[in-house]
């Protein structure tokens, strides 16, 4: 299998929205309009990029990084890891691994000097890969939801 890790495209946003379903299956679908909205105003975000795992196929995966300027640490960037997803039958082929190391990678190149990445603790599965790709569940983190 091919595999491409690029940034989205606007193009992207249907196989986007359908590995979003996979991660939150309770959640209603976005109108299309909507989706492209959201899209255009991510896709302005300086320091913002949501790569995909492209098979030439299908996108196969994506994760949403963002670099946050920061004043401390000598004013050194940090980068934001969210909505890591990988499709079900693309899992333990490598899709998940090459997303985060071309997610550290770009945090590299941008001088950043840690990546923060979120995750629910409930899956012992996911936090084994998550340190299998070098991260470490070092911080304790809390939420607020408001809707």
């Amino acid at each position: 299998m091919p595999l491409t890790i690029r940034p989205a495209q606007e193009q992207d946003l249907p196989g986007l929205l359908a590995l979003y379903a996979e991660m939150h299956p309770d959640d209603e679908p976005l109108d299309a309009e909507h989706a492209r909205q959201t899209w255009q105003h991510i896709a302005a975000q300086q320091g913002r990029t949501v790569l995909v795992a492209d098979t030439d196929a299908e996108l196969a995966g994506t994760v949403d990084c963002v670099i946050l300027p920061y004043l401390t640490r000598r004013a050194q960037p940090i980068m934001l890891v969210e909505n890591v997803v990988v499709a079900a039958e693309h899992q333990r082929r490598g899709v998940g691994r090459a997303l985060l190391r071309r997610a550290v990678e770009l945090a590299d190149e941008a001088g950043c000097y840690k990546v923060h990445l979120l995750s629910d603790l409930g899956d012992p599965e996911v936090n084994a890969f998550y340190s299998a790709c070098g991260f470490q569940p070092i911080a304790q983190g809390w939420r607020r939801y408001l809707r």
